[in-house]
């Protein structure tokens, strides 16, 4: 596995944890308001699920954590491309319902981390 493949891993795992924090424990704060975009009632009325979608996103986090440090290379490479594609589904899908910026914040990313470790 090139080392490469595995920061740009490690950068999209963080990222990830990043947006967990965000949807679970910011989302009603400044922070959140102003990162989506929102008024207070409405966070007020959309945080559980809010903290529902942070908690998938640290699914991935721990997975591709899991990938990162995995012993065996052939599994590495496998678990990357598998919560890699999960981010880039994720990032298309966010993209195509909520807002093109999605994208290029979350896919982009994991689809570079892709490249690298397919090569």
């Amino acid at each position: 596995m090139h080392m490469a493949a595995l920061v740009v891993s490690g950068l999209v795992a963080v990222l990830h944890l990043y947006f967990l924090t965000l949807e679970m424990f910011l989302w009603e704060k400044p922070l959140g308001l102003k990162t989506f975009a929102m008024d207070a009632q409405k966070a007020q009325l959309t945080a559980q699920l809010a903290k529902n979608q942070g908690l998938y996103n640290g699914f991935l986090s721990a997975g591709l954590v899991w990938a990162i440090v995995h012993p065996d290379a052939s599994v590495q490479v496998q678990l990357l491309r598998f919560f890699l594609g999960c981010v880039i589904v994720a990032g298309a899908y966010g993209a195509a319902t909520v807002n093109k910026r999605i994208f290029f914040v979350q896919a982009v990313p994991a689809i570079v981390a892709l490249g690298l470790a397919s090569v």
